[in-house]
Parts: structure tokens; sequence; C-alpha cells
């Protein structure tokens, strides 16, 4: 009974270390792959539910914006109301998988001990400390080389094609890492090694020269410092965010060490905005696609162009000229708009605030608690820095990039109910055939 449990949770850990370390899966046999795995996941939480003969079902708010935005999706692809028939499936299978991945990821979240949800950070924490170890050894030992071996078209870092996508990433398992380090025993052992090992994927941002991961780190740590000192007692709030600053400071010096001779140089490349000349994409031209795709929504304002049709439609009000192919706006939220209309971008900004009032909300009761709820912060903490990352890039294209929001979108809107009490209304209980036979 349990057993099959573990192995669901087992399974959604593989698909999440996995799809990264697959070139983020973006190519269409580890995203076809990704998909597969995940209905096994769904198979196994609903073989799970049976052998405890009893389906739980965690009830969740963000549910509703979730299931109108598939079933948008959908209307334009069996409607034939899409510019792309064939770039609405692949979205629309791209979107059921994440769906999945949400819903699966808050019944184990709700459904696992306080031992697993710890062990959740634990696990986050050595994957961003191994990926990012990975990536800096690539970096000064490869010429824009994946693996040492595989030739990449963009600047690549890590496993991704694209440096800005290894910062989503880590965007999301920093903060994870943090809230794991920062609530430690005073008496464990290996506090000092959870801090450096937080130090390196941050370091690695920085090295990178993403612009967009550097400022969505400077929104998390604010974030998070804020929190500190609101939501906790003052001098242990005092005492964590001394420990976050001097984190800070200790991995941009770790930046300088690593790469002492080009630093500055690298620096500046993250906070020219108008101009970089590292970059292929400047800011404006980031901000003129984004005008172009509210250009796109005026003209089809209810349900857009179709989802996964941008690539399609884009060259017909494209207003700049340039030798790249513009296939994502750069701006998922413009680009959302220009697919699924007003009324998927009422969804979007719906799932959003009502995100932030689950993550967020009560904290200071919630802080109290043991475990949980710190590694439920650093959960939102790293959706933020994405959503924020979002309005210049395009990471929720990227299917792990994706996979890991998802997750972390579930677990962070998440609320745990307290030992031994009722959670009348938050889970809905249906007694399977297996408990009465």
């Amino acid at each position: 009974m349990e057993s099959t449990f573990s192995a669901c949770c087992a399974l959604l850990g593989f698909i999440l270390l996995g799809a990264p370390a697959a070139f983020g899966a973006v190519q269409p046999w580890f995203w076809v792959s990704l998909l597969v795995l995940t209905l096994l996941l769904l198979v196994l939480w609903v073989v799970a539910s049976v052998e405890r003969g009893f389906l739980r079902i965690v009830w969740s708010p963000l549910y509703w914006p979730a299931a109108l935005y598939l079933a948008v999706a959908t209307v334009q692809f069996f409607g034939h109301l899409t510019a792309d028939a064939i770039g609405t499936r692949e979205s629309l299978m791209k979107l059921v998988t994440d769906l999945i991945l949400f819903f699966v990821g808050a019944q184990l979240w709700q459904g696992g001990s306080e031992r697993l949800r710890n062990r959740f950070g634990l696990v986050a924490i050595s994957y961003a400390f191994l990926m990012s170890m990975v990536a800096i050894l690539q970096y000064f030992s490869s010429h824009n080389l994946i693996y040492w071996a595989v030739k990449s078209p963009g600047i690549t870092f890590g496993p991704y094609v694209n440096r800005n996508h290894y910062a989503g990433l880590m965007e999301m398992l920093i903060p994870l890492g943090v809230t794991y380090a920062i609530t430690r025993p005073k008496n464990d052992p290996l506090r000092a090694l959870w801090g450096f090992a937080v130090l390196v994927p941050a370091a690695s941002v920085l090295l990178c020269a993403s612009r967009g991961g550097m400022v969505s780190l400077l929104v998390e740590g604010a974030v998070l410092i804020a929190v500190l000192l609101r939501r906790t007692p003052f001098r242990v709030g005092g005492r964590l965010v001394s420990t976050v600053a001097a984190g800070m400071a200790l991995a941009t010096l770790a930046f300088f060490w690593m790469d002492s001779s080009g630093a500055s140089e690298r620096l500046a490349a993250v906070f020219q905005i108008i101009y970089s000349p590292q970059a292929k994409l400047t800011f404006a031209d980031r901000q003129t696609a984004t005008l172009d795709c509210l250009r796109i929504a005026r003209d089809h304002p209810w349900l857009g162009t179709g989802l996964g049709s941008f690539e399609t439609v884009y060259p017909r009000y494209q207003s700049f000229a340039t030798d790249l192919a513009w296939n994502p706006a750069h701006n998922d939220y413009a680009q959302a708009v220009a697919e699924t209309g007003l009324g998927g971008g009422a969804l979007i900004a719906w799932a959003i605030i009502a995100f932030l009032g689950l993550a967020f909300g009560n904290l200071k009761e919630r802080l109290r608690a043991p475990g949980g709820d710190w590694i439920q912060l650093g959960a939102a903490l790293g959706c933020c820095g994405i959503l924020v990352h979002s309005f210049a890039d395009f990471n929720l294209r990227i299917p792990a990039n994706a996979a890991w929001f998802a997750v972390l979108a579930s677990v962070g809107a998440s609320r745990l109910p307290s030992e031994g009490s009722e959670i009348s209304g938050q889970i809905i209980g249906l007694e399977s055939s297996a408990k009465g036979s």
C-alpha cells in the first residue's frame, strides 16, 4: 500500500530531476516522454489511493482557472478556432502535462508525511548544487557545448541551450534551498554545508549573465527579507535576514573569484538593460514584440489566435526588422493574451492573484509550524521569481521549467492541516469500492 505511494513520489522526483537534464525536455521525444511519464504518475496515484481504500482529492481554488484555461484551449482546437492546429495540439498536450503535475503534486504533498515534505527541500538543494557545479565546470572547460559534446545554436549554460532558461530553473530551486538551509537546527553538523550548497547555484546565475535571472533573484531575496521581518519574531527574523544578506554577499564574492578576469564586463552585461553586446535580443526588441502581441489581441480579442499559434501568426504583425526567427514573444503574459484572448488573460490574472493569496496569506501563524510551511514558502518564492522573469522571457514554455513551476505552485498554494484536525472543505473523500470488498 505505502510502496505504491512511495513509487508515485519517486516517479515524480524522476520527472522533475530528469527533465532539465534532458536539455530542458524541449525536443519532441523528450516532452512526449514527459507526457507519458506524467500520465503514468496519475495512474500510480489512483492505484495508491485505491490500495488505501479511500480516494482523497485535495481541493484548491486554483483548479477553477486552470480547468477553464484548459477548456479555452480545447475549444480552440476541436472548434477549429486556431491559426495553427498543430501548434495548438502540441501546446494542449504540454498544458495537460503541467496540469496533471500540479494536481498530483498537491495530492502527494498533502498526503505525505512531514519527513517526506522535508526531504523535498533536501532533494532540491542537492540537485541545485550538483546541476550548478556541472554547469560551472562546463562553462570553463568547453566552448558552447552541452555536456562537452553537443553543439548549441544559443548561448549555452548547463544542459540548456538558452542561459536564461538555466537561470529560470535556478530561480525556482534556490529559494527552496535557502528556506531549507536557514531552518536547519543549530546542532545540525551539515548546516554550513547546506549554506555552501546554496551559494554555488546563486553564483552560477551571476556567471551565466542572465539579466532576467539576476532581477528575479533580487526580487525573491527582497520578498524573503520582507517576510522574515514581518512574519517572524523580531530576533529570529533579524538573525535570518542577516544570514540571507551574508549569503547573497558570499555568492557575489564567489562569482568574482570564479570569473575574476571578466567579472566587471559580465556584471555590466547583466545590468545593461537597453543593449548588451553579449545578448542577441535587446530590451527594445522585447518591448516592441510585446506591443505587437497586444495588436494581435486587438484583432482577436475573445479567444485569441489559438494556443501555440504565435510562431505562425506573428510574422504578419512583426513591426521591426531582425534576422532572428522570433518564435516566442519573450513575454509569456503578452503571448498568452495574443493566443487565448482577453478571456485567457483574465484567467491567468485570476490564477496569479489566487496563488499569491494562498501562498502568502496567514504566514505568521503558518511559519510557526515545523518544517513544512518553510518549504512551502521556498516553493512560493520560486514561483514568484519565474513569474517576474516571464515578463521578459519564455521559461514557462520550456517543458522542464514548466513542470517544476507546476509542482512548486501546487506546493506553495497548499494548506497543511494541523495534526489531528478536521480538513472539511479542503479534502473531498470518496469511498472506493476496494474498501467495501
